[in-house]
């Protein structure tokens, strides 16, 4: 027998030393890349030349291989870590859910049962049930962690559909008398047509409601598109009202859509994927109002809470729809509890320890610290809003959740162009997006980190690559 240590299973003397090690550089990494610029610059032919050689015949050492790995992060990827990331809703992490996956990582429990795991899903329960009562949810709510939105929403459609027929658990689409269907804004999640292809009521079953005018879903709209559909013999089945849609960070007027949700007796579902957060703040919490009416709501912790990504809730009011959608028992489980046991109440089966990492930033810093991070991040957007438009730039949202699409001023470049120069340039990272049918820079204050004097950078960057002047001259030069 041989008992020589294996490479993957190192001494605790030598685990210390390379999780040192791994510590000091990491930390290193991040000094440089805050001051460094946000775009990627990476030799893409060299790194793939490096990548070859790793044939994984001959081991490599623990230093080059930490070192290459951390170079290949510091200059391959978009550093949504760094201040000036102005993009989409991927902020950096807070330092208690960057501990959270080192804790998960070493222990390593498997959360499909209360039995083996119960401290983990006893931990996971408590942030939920704070979740919900944050949230303004009745008290008999429920939920879980989940892997993101997608799966989140997934949850709310599988729920939907089976409290709308109950045959729908054994017999799918097939249950329905007519064909199932549901509502959407049309600037909303698009995700929602792979979660209709993934349920198996196809993606025609989604119907894009048209907006107001100002981003937000039309109530309007919603009752004509239901109207019709009755009278068509298919069968709403949910209405999905998004509180920060992608694009604009609008919230769709939930009361207006929960009332009509009950009057057709349709599922009431939130994606509050990045809305969700501002329950932390007093002081805009308002404009969630009538997150309390839904049967169910979608929070991502990775998002405006952030932790580290893939950290999703499902929140329902409705937990025996919930147990009913996703029971299961097998003679190879310890125990099949509906009421503590993951796996027979959500889609998961093997689960991470997702969880921790929203349960220790609350923790450490509590509700009051995460309301002064969403009200510090509003308040930067209104400021880089007020010195844009000071500079004849023109803001053509409303958004109450730190996002903005910007117009350029008369005579500057197009949106594109300037997009692509800004990210060009290091300086920033912002991105080109839709809103009411025409391209607008769209730029969102995600990083809790983020300063004033990051914000006026970013004005800098926007107005160099706005002007026409200075195109014209780069152009000028290129041609001779």
């Amino acid at each position: 027998m041989d008992d020589q240590a294996s490479p993957l299973f190192l001494s605790d003397p030598s685990r210390r030393h390379w999780d040192d090690y791994l510590s000091r550089e990491l930390a290193a990494a991040h000094q440089r890349v805050s001051g460094g610029p946000v775009t990627p610059r990476l030799d893409l032919a060299a790194f793939r030349d490096e990548l070859a050689s790793f044939d994984f015949q001959v081991p490599c050492p623990a230093e080059q291989l930490l070192s290459w790995t951390i170079a290949q992060m510091e200059h391959g990827i978009v550093h949504v870590t760094h201040p000036r990331y102005f993009g989409l809703f991927n902020p950096a992490p807070t330092t208690p859910a960057q501990w959270a996956d080192r804790i998960a990582g070493t222990f390593n429990p498997q959360l499909a049962t209360w039995t083996t795991s119960s401290a983990a899903v006893e931990i996971e329960a408590h942030v939920i049930r704070a979740v919900i009562h944050r949230a303004g949810l009745p008290a008999r709510a429920t939920g879980h962690f989940t892997t993101g939105g997608a799966e989140a929403n997934y949850t709310a459609l599988i729920c939907a559909l089976t409290r709308a027929d109950p045959a729908f658990s054994v017999d799918g689409a097939r249950a329905f008398r007519g064909r199932p269907v549901f509502y959407i804004s049309r600037e909303s999640h698009l995700a929602w047509l792979k979660i209709a292809h993934q349920a198996g009521i196809g993606r025609s079953a989604v119907r894009l409601i048209a907006t107001d005018g100002s981003g937000r879903m039309d109530p309007n709209a919603l009752a004509g598109a239901i109207a019709a559909d009755r009278a068509s013999g298919c069968i709403p089945i949910m209405v999905v009202a998004t509180a920060g849609t992608t694009n604009a960070g609008m919230i769709d007027p939930l009361a207006a859509c929960a009332e009509l949700a009950r009057t057709e007796g349709a599922w009431f579902h939130i994606d509050a994927a990045w809305g969700g957060a501002v329950i932390a703040s007093r002081k805009h919490k308002h404009v969630l109002a009538g997150i309390e009416l839904a049967d169910s709501v979608t929070i991502d912790a990775h998002k405006w809470f952030a932790t580290t990504m893939g950290c999703g809730m499902f929140l329902t009011a409705h937990g025996s729809i919930l147990s009913s959608a996703f029971a299961v028992s097998t003679g190879y489980m310890p125990s099949n509890d509906r009421e503590r046991d993951p796996y027979v109440l959500s889609l998961q089966w093997s689960r991470r320890f997702l969880g921790l990492r929203l349960f220790l930033s609350l923790a450490l810093a509590g509700w009051n610290a995460y309301a002064h991070h969403v009200d510090r991040a509003i308040d930067l957007a209104d400021r880089l809003s007020a010195i844009l438009a000071a500079r004849g730039w023109r803001i053509a949202n409303r958004s109450s959740l730190a996002v903005l699409c910007i117009d350029p001023p008369p005579g500057a470049a197009d949106v594109r162009t300037i997009v692509s120069k800004v990210l060009a340039s290091g300086r920033g990272w912002i991105s080109a997006a839709t809103f009411e049918g025409r391209d607008v820079i769209r730029a969102c204050i995600t990083h809790g980190e983020t300063s004033l004097q990051d914000i006026e950078t970013l004005v800098d960057a926007l107005a160099a690559a706005g002007d026409p002047v200075a195109l014209r001259s780069a152009d000028e030069n290129l041609s001779r």
